[in-house]
């Protein structure tokens, strides 16, 4: 495991004894290609800074902050508020630093946020499609253009409307998308998925698991994960 002390104090904690014994089926769900298999903007850029001494290959895993969130969503400040009890003015506080922190990374955020709260489910089982059927490169692309969407442009991607453009944009197929939309196509899975992953103890995100066993948590700066991500490449943790 990464030392804490080596991670300029970064939340560290062991992934579960389970995670390996549940391993195979992770691995016929998500195929292990390159050096690093984990699971956006600082990142990238920390590969983008590594680029010739890590070869890494991205799978990102499904996990719902709000999965019981109802139809039409709910507006954003009413839903901070009950659930953190925070403020106007200390989200407005939060946005602006999120923002900057996205500019960083060449990520820009919609300027009043995401204006309401989503179902992401199926968004989740889109992704998941693009993971197990989709061309190399297909799943990263979607889960950017789906942040972009939602982030970036503050739309309803609890609509299939709005995902299918999403999925068009990325080039996938517009038509085997509807038919998952309109079915409970991988529903299963996505739900497996998600109780693995609480079970671990994976509660919140950004949470970065890299070769199944060392994590990541916490919106980190790109020198952490160069750090992290050269250390374990070479074999140094």
């Amino acid at each position: 495991m990464i030392p804490c002390e080596t991670m300029e104090s970064v939340p560290c904690v062991p992934i579960f004894q389970y995670l390996r014994q549940y391993h195979a089926f992770i691995s016929k769900l998500f195929a292990m290609v390159a050096t690093l298999k984990m699971g956006l903007g600082a990142l990238e850029q920390a590969l983008g800074q590594l680029k010739g001494e890590v070869s890494a290959d991205l799978h990102f895993q499904p996990f719902e902050l709000n999965p019981h969130m109802g139809p039409g969503g709910q507006d954003l400040g009413e839903h901070l508020t009950e659930k953190y009890g925070s403020t106007p003015e200390q989200q407005a506080q939060i946005r602006a630093t999120i923002a900057a922190r996205g500019e960083e990374v060449g990520f820009k955020f919609n300027p009043g946020g995401r204006g309401r709260v989503y179902n992401t489910f199926n968004a989740h089982r889109l992704l998941h499609w693009a993971g197990v059927k989709g061309p190399e490169g297909s799943q990263h692309a979607l889960k950017r253009a789906l942040l972009e969407s939602y982030q970036g442009r503050a739309e309803a991607v609890e609509s299939d409307e709005v995902l299918l453009a999403v999925v068009a944009s990325v080039g996938l197929d517009v038509s085997e998308a509807k038919g998952i939309l309109t079915s409970d196509a991988y529903a299963q899975e996505v739900r497996e998925i998600e109780q693995f992953y609480q079970q671990a103890g994976i509660h919140s995100v950004p949470a970065v698991i890299i070769n199944d066993k060392h994590l990541i948590s916490g919106g980190q700066p790109a020198a952490v994960f160069e750090q992290a991500l050269r250390r374990i490449a070479a074999g140094e943790v």
